[in-house]
C-alpha cells in the first residue's frame, strides 16, 4: 500500500521544515508546495505558496484586496487553485511524492483545493501533507480515513521522522 501521511501538531512545531527536510531528504522527485509566513517588521503579515519546482505566490495577506478572508487575512484563493492545486495535480500525474502543506482552514475554503486533496489521497503515489489539528468537518474526514497515517509533530519527535519518514516513503 503506498503511504499517505498525515503531519499535525502545534503551530511552529515544525510541521513546514520537517516536510521540506524529508522532500529534500528522498532520491526521487516530489511535487506540491509548501507554506511560508511572510513577515513585516517583525510580525506575521501573511503567507505565500511555494512549490517544490521554485514558484511563489502570496496566498493570504492583510494588505490583499479580495473579498475573501479569514481572521486578519486576505485570501486570493485563486493563486491557490492556479499554482498550490496545479503542483498538487502535475505531481500525481508524473507519479511523484505529492507534498501539501498545509491542509488548513484557509485552503479548505477552495473546493477545488479540497477536490485536488482527496484525488491526491485516492491516487497510487505517496502523500505527506500535513493537516490542521483543530477539528473541522472537512479536515476531520481525512484524518479519518483508513489509508492515512497521522502523525503528531512535536519538538521531542521531530527530528527523528526526518529519517522515519524518508525511509517509510522510499519504501
Amino acid at each position: 500500500m503506498t503511504e499517505k501521511v498525515l503531519l499535525t501538531g502545534h503551530p511552529g512545531c515544525g510541521k513546514t521544515t520537517l516536510i521540506k527536510r524529508v522532500a529534500n531528504n528522498l532520491p526521487q522527485r516530489a511535487g506540491g508546495f509548501y507554506t511560508e509566513e511572510i513577515r513585516d517588521h517583525g510580525r506575521r503579515a501573511g503567507f505565500k505558496i511555494v512549490t517544490l519546482d521554485g514558484d511563489e505566490v502570496i496566498f493570504a495577506h492583510v494588505d490583499l484586496k479580495t473579498a475573501e478572508h479569514f481572521g486578519k487575512y486576505r485570501l486570493d484563493l485563486s493563486v491557490l487553485e492556479a499554482v498550490g492545486v496545479k503542483a498538487v495535480r502535475e505531481a500525481v500525474q508524473r507519479q511523484r511524492l505529492v507534498v501539501i502543506d498545509e491542509i488548513g482552514p484557509m485552503e479548505i475554503r477552495s473546493t477545488i483545493f479540497r477536490d485536488a486533496v482527496n484525488e491526491a489521497l485516492d491516487s497510487e503515489v505517496p502523500v505527506l501533507a500535513t493537516i490542521f489539528a483543530r477539528s473541522m468537518l472537512f479536515t476531520d474526514a481525512v484524518k479519518s480515513r483508513p489509508d492515512v497515517t497521522l502523525i503528531d509533530v512535536r519538538p521531542d519527535n521531530r527530528e527523528r521522522l526526518v529519517s522515519e519518514l524518508s525511509d517509510r516513503i522510499q519504501k
